[in-house]
This record gives structure tokens, C-alpha cells and sequence, in this order.
């Protein structure tokens, strides 16, 4: 480490290894904040927030009518918080929710009309975050992608998930 407390990357023993962890995943997170900030207000005209379009993006890719726990466990979110954000979204008009033919017990939801067209202007509104990751090159974003999708996969088998997400 150096007088500034930063990692060494030749050094070898396990504690520096854990260090450089830490530093690697600090840094994830940090880029993940900023890229999210960046989403958000690239969302706000179209009057949802970045959960609010994945849960959309969500209900339309693992198919209608799509339960409240499905939505929780594609969000690693716990089902109380998809819960309450589903109940907002269908007070919004961006959801349809109804009782399941088979088991009263639980929900289904699907998109409305005002879903379906937040979706699809989410959708269009990706400039800032294009704008952000168009400083990498094609080889950059190549390597970045197969490296980000073998550490979702490994912390997937991590936590005991085998499904696939219904996105990349």
C-alpha cells in the first residue's frame, strides 16, 4: 500500500488481494451511482423513476400477468418493497393489478396503456447514459460486458439463484 493508503497491485498475500477487492467493488459501486443519477434524471420528464422503469421493463419481458414476487426476486428486492412500489404504480395508471383466477391469495399485474407508453419513452430516453459509456471503446465495452455478466453470475450462484434474468 502506499503512503496514501492505495493497494499495490503486485503485492500477493491475501490481505492486499482482499484490498484490491475493495477497491474494485468501491469503484463498481461509484460507477453504478453515477450511471443510476444519470438514469434518474433522464427519467424525471417522463414523470417515473428508475425502479419504476425496471419493473416495467420486467413485467413486459417475463411475460403479463406478472406476480409481485417474480418482479422481487428478477429486482434482488425484498417482495414488501415490490409490493408497495407495484400499489404506487397501479395508484399512477402504470399498472394493472388483479386477484389470480387460481389463488386469491395473490396478485398479478400487467401493463396499462400509461405503462406500455412510459416504457416505450423510457426506452427512448438513453442519451446520458450513451453519452456515458461512449467513452469505451468497442473492445472496452466487449470486455466490460463479458466481465460485469461473470460477476452477476457469480454472485448469482452465490446467493443460491440459477434463473436466468429476463435481461442481459
Amino acid at each position: 500500500m502506499d503512503e496514501a493508503g492505495y493497494v499495490n497491485k503486485r503485492q500477493g498475500d491475501r490481505g492486499d488481494r482482499d484490498e484490491e477487492d475493495f477497491v474494485l467493488f468501491t469503484l463498481l459501486c461509484q460507477a453504478r451511482d453515477a450511471l443510476a443519477k444519470a438514469r434518474h434524471r433522464e427519467l424525471r420528464p417522463v414523470g417515473i423513476n428508475m425502479m419504476q422503469a425496471a419493473v416495467l421493463y420486467i413485467v413486459r419481458a417475463i411475460g403479463e400477468p406478472a406476480s409481485p414476487a417474480e418482479i422481487s426476486r428478477w429486482l434482488f428486492r425484498e417482495p414488501n418493497t415490490v409490493f408497495v412500489l407495484v400499489n404506487r404504480m397501479v395508484a399512477q395508471g402504470l399498472l394493472d393489478k388483479k386477484r389470480d383466477s387460481n389463488n386469491r391469495h395473490l396478485a398479478r399485474v400487467s401493463l396499462t396503456e400509461k405503462g406500455e407508453q412510459a416504457l416505450k419513452e423510457a426506452r427512448a430516453r438513453r442519451d446520458k447514459i450513451s453519452s456515458i459509456m461512449s467513452c469505451l471503446s468497442q473492445e472496452e465495452r466487449a470486455f466490460l460486458e463479458e466481465t460485469l455478466e461473470r460477476l452477476r453470475n457469480r454472485g448469482l450462484e452465490e446467493l443460491g439463484m440459477d434463473r436466468p434474468l429476463p435481461y442481459p
